[in-house]
């Protein structure tokens, strides 16, 4: 199992910020050899399913994940999203939160627990590094699109 813990802060308003990283389907072109499929109707809330489906071929793998928070930030209070991740392959969740910053910016805070099946604790360190670059590279380029 590996945690790992991203922080921004960024010239965006809340609702943007907020909006950048909870649009699934914009997941799909920041993550290489990613495709991501909302099965479940608009507009995102808690019980929202989507499928981020990864690899090449035989080596594809789907991340299924439900919504099991879903509050939007406001003014008085930080927004907060969590996904259970339940798939064959990964398992953990994620958080997403979003408050203000300084200077009326948005600070972003992505928590991550996560687990592959079967594979050995001997490969959480290689397996932490590897998720916090791709996942911080994510929710960089997601905060950066228009």
């Amino acid at each position: 199992m590996v945690n790992f813990l991203l922080e921004r802060t960024v010239p965006l308003p809340l609702d943007d910020a907020w909006g950048r990283l909870t649009e699934w389907p914009r997941h799909a072109s920041v993550v290489p050899l990613t495709r991501v499929r909302v099965l479940t109707a608009p507009p995102t809330h808690e019980g929202t399913v989507f499928v981020a489906r990864s690899g090449i071929g035989p080596l594809a793998f789907d991340d299924r994940m439900e919504v099991t928070v879903w509050r939007p930030p406001t003014e008085d209070s930080p927004g907060l999203c969590r996904l259970e991740k339940r798939g064959r392959v990964v398992l953990g969740w994620a958080e997403i939160e979003v408050r203000p910053g300084p200077g009326g910016r948005s600070r972003v805070v992505w928590r991550e627990e996560l687990r592959v099946r079967l594979l050995p604790s001997l490969f959480d360190r290689p397996l932490a590094a590897v998720s916090r670059y791709v996942f911080g590279r994510a929710v960089n380029r997601l905060l950066r699109m228009g």
